[in-house]
């Protein structure tokens, strides 16, 4: 295995950095997604958190793989034509926009009734009530929980070699294809996956701790 390392080293940085770069894209096109959905659904109108609650369980209650096939070989009978890539990480972004709206949802409903109460009582209106003083504990308490969806996103990513992206698991079918030597090949893309995925989550739980700090909110201010 080590060999495969040597000899395709090069095809397994680029891939690496292409899955890394569909999922940082599409953890922040999400986050953005899942900012409209939060707005919509906790001070839009009727209609519009009908819409935030379609799109959520649109997004969540289908396969991603069928959102992707659906993006890249759908769009062009609607005369919409998408570069593998860019079909790949609208997909996913999309996708994770109603996974990270739930989980803003339930980390919002976390914190303490009474601090909202005392916001009100003191004039806020609720969208400053949303900002000032849900979203900022909502998203501190949500770290954990988006660390694991970016891990997921991370993973996938992988769902991209299907229509052609050549990320870590399509340099994986590249190797297998060139050296008959499957285990041996996917082995080694698993176990870069795993690297990477532990060293973010690693750095999570630093910032977790960070965050922790007593006088941490103040002093970054």
């Amino acid at each position: 295995m080590l060999d495969l390392a040597v000899e395709y080293g090069h095809l397994l940085l680029v891939g690496l950095g292409r899955s890394i770069a569909i999922a940082v894209l599409s953890f922040l096109l999400g986050f953005a997604i899942s900012a409209a959905l939060s707005f919509a659904r906790f001070l839009g109108p009727g209609p519009i958190r009908s819409v935030a609650e379609a799109y959520i369980a649109f997004f969540r209650g289908t396969p991603l793989l069928v959102q992707i096939l659906m993006l890249f070989f759908g769009l062009p009978s609607l005369g919409v034509r998408l570069d593998a890539f860019t079909a790949a990480t609208l997909a996913i972004g999309l996708n994770s926009g109603a996974y990270q709206a739930e989980i803003v949802r339930s980390t919002a409903k976390s914190v303490d009734e009474e601090q909202l109460l005392v916001a009100r009582s003191l004039g806020l209106s609720e969208a400053q009530v949303l900002r000032h003083v849900v979203l900022p504990q909502a998203l501190r308490n949500a770290i954990p929980a988006l660390t694991n969806e970016y891990v997921m996103l991370l993973k996938e990513s992988a769902l991209a070699s299907v229509i052609g992206v050549m990320e870590l698991t399509r340099v994986g079918e590249y190797m297998t294809a060139a050296t008959f030597r499957a285990f041996q090949a996917y082995m080694l893309v698993a176990l870069i996956y795993l690297a990477v995925s532990y060293a973010f989550m690693r750095s999570s739980k630093s910032l977790e701790r960070l965050l922790a700090i007593p006088g941490f909110e103040r002093w970054s201010r």
